[in-house]
């Protein structure tokens, strides 16, 4: 399923190819996020233009709506998107637990001070209970009361199709207690096992479906200790690959992937969860990461944001209304080819949902072409420089 290409030197990157029933997804990539089966406002063919070599949907959000058994009905994510490439789809554990109990996506959480189990957000209810057989939630749709178990994750998945895959495990953030961390990846490495044995009685059962790869999530939060417990701990259920997870205090996210990819085997591609920033993942490729997915290139696309080589600004910004140059004069994507930053500037002041979407095509673009450069860097031996060359330019 994947083999190495070239290693970095002095560090633990290294390129590499994973094969999948829809194809190759050469290494390291970015992986968009299509959370719904769609990435917002872009067509899927569009995507295959841009150069995204796979996309990533949300368990959680497709068993709300529409329902995973339509997926299946329809053939599978991939079908059902009219995207032909290869397909991840997460576990659902963040989504349940997050939106649940309102933790807001960051990479970096400050726990200075502070020593809680049930922490929510202000003003908030928490809308989802851990115990150690599953998660119980209510819809952030309707207000149902729903049930996921490792089991139950391991069905809407194969039922949805994706190559790749993701074992349930229990977000945990950095202002939960030592005591807790430790309880919670004991919690996960069980609930690992329990979507080991339900993915082999699935794959088993569901005969002349293309085989979905299963990866295993580390958590353990800023812990070195717990961090790579849970990695060896998953290393001995041999799954076909691994997630890392959690949050993580982006000052030290270099230290803590490095500690799990030194517990993680050589052959088997290893995803960092939900990082998506240039920095990071400069930092997640040394740190030995191959795939890498995160929604904050079409998240802040939606609302003018947009990045080039000099750093990322908003074509909101009245500096745009009479510039009619593209967005980044190095960029190639379509949006770059064909439209000014003053025609940009007008749809987002229009509110013309083309705005969205020629900025998605843009952010997306940079992104999947920026960890595509860093691949390349790496075969020919230009890492050092092409990393000093762009961090120079964007964070200037």
């Amino acid at each position: 399923m994947f083999t190495i290409g070239k290693e970095l030197d002095g560090a633990l990157g290294r390129t590499g190819t994973i094969s999948t029933p829809h194809g190759e997804i050469r290494t390291p990539a970015f992986i968009p996020v299509g959370t719904r089966a769609t990435v917002k406002s872009v067509l899927p063919e569009t995507m295959a233009d841009l150069g995204a070599q796979a996309l990533l949907a949300n368990a959680y959000h497709l068993y709300l709506q529409p329902g995973a058994d339509i997926v299946d009905e329809a053939g599978g994510l991939g079908t059902f998107m009219n995207w032909p490439g290869p397909t991840f789809t997460d576990s659902g554990g963040f989504q349940v637990l997050s939106l649940g109990a309102g933790f807001k996506k960051t990479l970096s959480m400050d726990a200075t001070g502070v020593e809680a189990d049930d922490v929510i957000a202000p003003g908030k209810d928490r809308l989802a209970k851990v115990d150690d057989d599953g998660v119980t939630f209510k819809s952030h749709v309707d207000g149902t009361m729903h049930r996921f178990t490792p089991e139950v994750s391991m069905q809407i998945q194969h039922q949805l199709g994706a190559d790749i895959m993701f074992a349930f495990d229990e977000l945990t953030t950095l202002m939960n207690t030592r005591g807790y961390q430790e309880e919670s990846i004991v919690r996960t490495q069980a609930w690992a096992e329990r979507c080991v044995v339900e993915h082999q009685r699935l794959t088993e059962e569901r005969v002349g479906k293309p085989y979905q790869a299963l990866f295993g999530v580390v958590q353990g939060a800023q812990h070195e200790d717990l961090r790579r417990t849970a990695a060896r701990g998953l290393v001995s259920l041999d799954f076909d690959g691994y997630g890392i997870g959690g949050a993580i205090e982006k000052e030290r996210l270099g230290t803590i992937v490095g500690w799990v990819n030194e517990e993680l085997p050589d052959d088997k591609p290893r995803h960092l969860l939900g990082i998506g920033e240039p920095d990071d993942l400069f930092t997640g490729v040394e740190s030995g990461c191959d795939t890498f997915d995160c929604v904050a290139a079409s998240r802040v696309a939606r609302s003018g944001r947009v990045y080039t080589v000099t750093g990322h600004f908003s074509v909101t910004s009245a500096a745009n209304r009479r510039d009619f140059t593209p967005i980044d004069t190095e960029c190639d994507c379509y949006t770059c080819a064909n439209y000014t930053r003053a025609y940009m500037h007008h749809m987002f002041k229009t509110r013309e949902m083309i705005g969205a979407t020629l900025a998605t095509i843009h952010n997306e673009r940079f992104i999947v072409r920026l960890v595509d450069q860093m691949r390349d860097a790496i075969e020919d031996g230009s890492f050092k420089d092409f990393k000093a060359d762009f961090m120079a330019r964007f964070y200037a």
